[in-house]
Parts: structure tokens; C-alpha cells; sequence
């Protein structure tokens, strides 16, 4: 009998996708055994008889590499892969896939539901009904506002084409745009929204300068990575009324500390890093990472293999 193929899932959250990856394992018939890791021990502690890692958020560099020598794949189940290495990925000749585009309606949803609590200042709301306050607080229409989109991927561009069924301005700009013309697009918007990847070009991209280039009262929406915005700046900018708010899914640390003062405040919202977990778009994810498991044993083509190109 065929042996099982060792398989870890590494993230330390979204584990509704390994239940789903394990029945389209079983439905193309592979034999396998999938484990999650243990985040009170070092991940190169848990690799040794691994074949197939899942890093999700867990980083992935020389050492974890260099203690798997069972190791055949890296495939992470998600778009995002700049915590893995791929530098020592290559040196040993390993290939490495992600699974890009499969969250794109949810995370685009779940733009829209962040750009409508801001607008609607859900925290607020929800002290308003606490206290029973009718009628308060007032909040603004996003018909006939403007929404600049930083990074227009597939999911900047269905967030463009969602705001604009609600009657809303849309301007774009790609994360290779210069400095100059990201802050001429700012001093346009009522809403920003981040889409782009963490690059060195977009590290702390919104800063000081970025907020002092959006209208007063603006709103910021990050779905993209916390280090896209410098969290210093962004207190800054909160404090001195210059930014109306900010709906935040992803942040600086994760897990992040439900108590910290920034998430307790008026004017912003947070989601627990789910924009993207959705049944369907968890589906759609187990569905290529099964795929390439599947192809892996065959000798087949990896679909959404990374190139060396990306090193």
C-alpha cells in the first residue's frame, strides 16, 4: 500500500480550509496524513518528516527549509508569499506555488463592508443603541464620493467596479506609481483603499506625508498587509482629526492584542484578517492546493508555480 503523504498546515488561523482540502484529497484519491502545526514550538522543530508544507503565515526561510529533508513542495494556500524564501527555495531545487485570485470576490466584499461602517460609523452605532441614542450617529453617503484604489489587481479593479454599481468616483493608482502622482490622487479621495502587495516600494508607504496629502476627514481601508501604513503615522493622523477613520483587516502583528488602545477607538474598525474566508473562496483555494498535490504525485505540471524570476 502506497504510504501516506505527510502534510503541514503551518498558519495559525483560517483552519476551516484544511478540513476542505483533506475531502478533495480523499475525492482524487490521495492517501495522506495532515497536521497543523504547534505554535509553542519552532516550525523547524516539525518538518522533519514533512513532504507537502502549507506555510499560510508562518514564515518559511533557510533554517525551516535545511530541517526538511522529506520536503517536495511549498505550496501556500493563499496569494501572498513574502514570508517564504525563495532564494533558498531554489537552492534546493524546490518548487514553490500559491494560490492567487481564488479570494478575490470576498475580499472585494468585505472592502465594501469596511468602506460602509466607516461611512456609517458603526462604532459609534453601537454605542448609540448601548445608550439608547436614537437617530445618532449621522454618518455620509458613499454615492457621489471618491474612491482612490491603490493597487489594482483583480481585486482593486472588482472593488473599483463594486463602488462604482454604488454610485461612487473611482480613481486608480498602481503600486508603481511615483510619489507624485499617489499623492495628487489622495488629495482627491474621500476613501482609500489598499490593494497592493508588501514590496520595499510599498513598506510604510502610507505615512506622514500620505495622510497630509488626503482631504481632511478622509477614511483609509487596509486589506492588503499592515506594513503598507506606518501604524505611527496613522495615530498621528487619527488624533489630530486629519483622517476620519480606518477599517483595518490586517495589522502590524498577528495576533494582535484585542485591548490595544487604537483598536478601541470611535473612529476605527477591525476584522479578525477575514476578508478572504468565505466558504467559496476557502473552496476554491482547497482546489488548487489539492490539484498540485495531486500533480505532484503524477509528475505532473504545477498549476501557479512561482517562478525564479520572483527571487
Amino acid at each position: 500500500m502506497t504510504p501516506s503523504l505527510e502534510i503541514l498546515y503551518a498558519g495559525s488561523g483560517w483552519l476551516g480550509i484544511v478540513d476542505m482540502l483533506r475531502e478533495k484529497l480523499d475525492a482524487r484519491g490521495v492517501r495522506h496524513r495532515i497536521v497543523t502545526r504547534d505554535h509553542a514550538r519552532p516550525l523547524a522543530d516539525q518538518l522533519g518528516e514533512v513532504e507537502v508544507l502549507l506555510p499560510s503565515n508562518s514564515l518559511v526561510g533557510e533554517t525551516e527549509l535545511a530541517a526538511a529533508p522529506r520536503l517536495r513542495l511549498v505550496q501556500q494556500p493563499a496569494a501572498g508569499f513574502e514570508g517564504i524564501d525563495l532564494v533558498a527555495a531554489r537552492a534546493r531545487s524546490l518548487p514553490v506555488c500559491n494560490a492567487p485570485g481564488m479570494n478575490v470576490e470576498a475580499v472585494a466584499e468585505a472592502t465594501l463592508l469596511l468602506l460602509l461602517a466607516l461611512a456609517r460609523r458603526v462604532p459609534l452605532a453601537a454605542r448609540a443603541f448601548a445608550a439608547r441614542s436614537i437617530g445618532t450617529p449621522i454618518g455620509v453617503q458613499l454615492a457621489g464620493r471618491t474612491l482612490v484604489i491603490v493597487g489594482v489587481g483583480k481585486t482593486g479593479g472588482r472593488v473599483g467596479e463594486l463602488a462604482r454599481a454604488l454610485g461612487m468616483k473611482v480613481a486608480e493608482v498602481t503600486r508603481t506609481s511615483g510619489r507624485e502622482e499617489l499623492e495628487r490622487a489622495l488629495g482627491e479621495a474621500d476613501f482609500v483603499s489598499l490593494h497592493c502587495p508588501v514590496t520595499p516600494a510599498t513598506r510604510g508607504m502610507i505615512d506622514d506625508r500620505a495622510f497630509a496629502a488626503m482631504r481632511p476627514g478622509a477614511f483609509l481601508v487596509n486589506v492588503a498587509r499592515g506594513a503598507i501604513v506606518e501604524r505611527a503615522a496613522l495615530e498621528r493622523a487619527l488624533e489630530s482629526g486629519r483622517l476620519g477613520g480606518v477599517g483595518l483587516d490586517v495589522f502590524w502583528n498577528e495576533p494582535w492584542n484585542p485591548a490595544d488602545p487604537l483598536f478601541c477607538r470611535d473612529d476605527v474598525v477591525v476584522l479578525p484578517h477575514v476578508a478572504g474566508s468565505t466558504d467559496e473562496a476557502f473552496d476554491a483555494i482547497a482546489e488548487v492546493v489539492a490539484d498540485n498535490v495531486r500533480a505532484l504525485l503524477d509528475g505532473a505540471p504545477l498549476r501557479h508555480r512561482i517562478g525564479w524570476e520572483m527571487t
